[in-house]
């Protein structure tokens, strides 16, 4: 039963790529066969292809969909050519911005792939440090939703006021984590595959480097540029990104632990050199293959995944209105109009700016506003009252900017401020004081006063300093004025 099992699978899968390649152009076919050499090459010949296994991140995202067709084609020849073929690693890391499209696109793509069921595939998803099955259908966590919530906010508030809005760098720090763990999970893998961009890898370098620099982590700059220098970074970060943040017993550990393996092997393959096909040619693949729902807006605007355009418009609308004294609308309009130059740079349809214009409202209404607050208050947990306590980072470097945020959003606080620096200090005061500060900013008293303990942000131009503990640009994340 076994043989006659294997030999119908084997026979499925050879219809999925024949499927596959009947999607692929002439110079998407012989890029495939340049990446069958690369991957031989890096496994050591392919008498060994058979023990090499690689991990591809799976987002969502269009090129995440694609690049991971790719590998599958790629997985799926040598298959047919040898006695045996390299193993993949399909990860996908839960978050609380992650949206229920982006969920869907994953498993679409792997029904049509045929993942689920192939044994040389892990399809697997992390959701408050522990790996799972990857199941679509599981929403996270409660406990992994207030894991990222906090993460979110204590990174968040680690700036100056009037610094730039890299309020959700707290992805960069988690994503990172993540990339580190799930390559030493469950015997490890050889190298991690991905097609990003030197542009995109760039910004995810420097996205990490600045949240690891909130977080108090000690790191260098001494690292191949780009993913080159991904592992070795991680490497000097260590396993918990979140161990200068809180105290020892409020984090989750990775989970199965002993699972995972003491050392890492991973090295990084580029796959972008090898993305020979414009987007129009990839729409079929990617729509009628693999299902994707695109989002096209979102896909050529958004810096990263952690936060939706939606919330970005809003918050840009939050800090007219409360920062700068100005029309929440303007704020709105600020980033429509920085949307609009973004698209006609990049040359895009008329039709993808028509939709801007609609999405974020010309101008924006009361109705748009509610909408995004929401948005922000389902999936990441915030009220619009500690968006704007964000905005200010208050708490931190001994409350610097705590008295501008009373008087700009909270008057009738002034009178507190004495009562408020001693709840900081961690001393006893009246309860109504200690509920006000978790109502405004959605953080426990206690880790607002490790916030108020942090030293400022360091400069990213000047090394860590041991004394970033007393005790021990972007609009809406991605743009600043100066771009």
């Amino acid at each position: 039963m076994t043989n006659i099992h294997d030999q119908a699978m084997t026979y499925v899968y050879q219809q999925v790529l024949q499927r596959l390649l009947s999607f692929f152009s002439r110079a998407e076919r012989t890029a495939l066969q340049l990446m069958i050499q690369r991957l031989v090459v890096a496994a050591g010949g392919m008498e060994r292809i058979g023990d090499y296994k690689v991990l591809a991140i799976q987002s969502g995202s269009r090129d995440s969909c694609y690049t991971l067709a790719l590998l599958r084609a790629a997985q799926l020849t040598i298959a047919g050519r040898a006695p045996a073929t390299f193993q993949m690693r399909v990860a996908s890391l839960r978050l609380n911005g992650t949206s229920a499209t982006a969920l869907e696109n994953i498993h679409r793509s792997h029904s049509a792939l045929f993942l689920y069921d192939d044994p040389r595939v892990e399809v697997l998803m992390v959701d408050n440090r522990e790996v799972l099955p990857f199941n679509h259908l599981v929403p996270i966590s409660e406990a992994g939703r207030e894991f990222n919530r906090l993460n979110l906010l204590m990174v968040g508030h680690r700036r100056s006021w009037n610094g730039p809005l890299d309020l959700w760098d707290d992805g960069y720090l988690a994503t990172g984590e993540f990339y580190g763990q799930i390559a030493r999970w469950d015997c490890g893998v050889d190298a991690l595959i991905s097609s990003d961009s030197p542009r995109q890898q760039k910004r995810f370098i420097e996205g990490l480097r600045r949240a690891a620099d909130k977080a108090g982590l000690t790191r260098s700059n001494d690292h191949e540029p780009g993913y080159e220098g991904l592992y070795t970074l991680l490497d000097e970060l260590g396993s918990d990104s979140y161990r200068r943040i809180y105290p020892e017993d409020d984090r989750p550990a990775w989970r199965p632990a002993e699972r995972f393996e003491a050392c890492r092997r991973t090295t990084y393959i580029d796959m972008h050199d090898m993305l020979v096909s414009n987007l129009e040619e990839r729409w079929p693949l990617l729509t009628e293959f693999l299902g994707f729902q695109p989002d096209e807006l979102s896909a050529q605007l958004r810096d990263n995944d952690y936060v939706s355009l939606s919330i970005c418009a809003h918050l840009q609308g939050l800090q007219a209105c409360f920062v700068h004294g100005r029309r929440y609308e303007s704020g709105v309009a600020d980033y429509l109009q920085w949307a609009l130059v973004m698209m006609r740079r990049k040359q895009l349809p008329q039709r993808l700016c028509e939709q801007a214009v609609e999405a974020f409202g010309n101008p924006a209404t009361s109705e748009q506003r509610a909408r995004a607050a929401a948005e922000a208050q389902k999936n990441l947990g915030l009220s619009e009252a500690q968006l704007v306590c964000l905005l200010f980072a208050p708490f931190g470097d001994n409350g610097a900017a705590l008295e501008r945020f009373l008087r700009q959003c909270h008057p009738g606080m002034l009178v507190a401020l004495p009562e408020l620096h001693r709840a900081m200090q961690g001393n006893p005061v009246p309860e109504q004081i200690g509920q006000w500060m978790v109502d405004v900013s959605g953080l426990p008293v206690s880790l607002i006063g490790q916030l108020y303990r942090m030293g400022p942000v360091p400069d990213p131009a000047l090394p860590m300093q041991a004394t970033l503990y007393d005790d021990d640009t972007a609009m809406g994340g991605g743009w600043s004025a100066g771009q």
